[in-house]
């Protein structure tokens, strides 16, 4: 059965606060059951907290996601019996996601003794991911390193 067509792109309100669609998108990755305003303060009190040190809490956090965003990933694919990792380019708003994603995870396999909420490990990481430190740049040099790796199965990009 073929696929059906694509499906089109919801547009996101920007937030009340910053009027930024990033901080929306961060929000709604954190929500869990429905819960947005309890994401919402965790968010905002993370901007809040970087806002203390003295620097524009957005700025912050869109260098952060632009800096972590990887440029290539591999993606598997079946060619004859065989699967293989096919280096691929990733973009927009894919990139976003990954960043937004790896941030929130590395914020949370953070150790809660030198950082007691959320909102400190996320603002510790945000940050750091904006001096291109951290976890989060791990991951992503990581993820590049595969793709160059797997450079060789280029040619069976689709």
């Amino acid at each position: 059965m073929p696929r059906a067509g694509r499906i089109k792109k919801r547009n996101l309100e920007p937030d009340p606060i910053y009027k930024n669609r990033l901080v929306t998108r961060f929000i709604n990755r954190i929500m869990k059951n429905g819960k947005k305003t309890v994401a919402q303060n965790v968010v905002y009190k993370t901007l809040d907290i970087i806002k203390e040190k003295g620097a524009d809490p957005v700025l912050i956090l869109e260098s952060a996601v632009k800096n972590v965003g990887p440029r290539m990933e591999v993606r598997p694919r079946r060619v004859g019996g065989a699967s293989y990792q096919v280096p691929v380019e990733v973009r927009g708003d894919r990139r976003e996601a990954l960043a937004i994603r790896w941030m929130l995870k590395a914020a949370s396999s953070r150790s809660s003794k030198e950082y007691h909420t959320f909102s400190a490990k996320l603002a510790v990481e945000l940050t750091e991911a904006n001096q291109g430190i951290g976890l989060v740049i791990k991951k992503r040099d990581e993820t590049h390193k595969m793709a160059e790796a797997n450079k060789a199965f280029a040619h069976f990009r689709w």
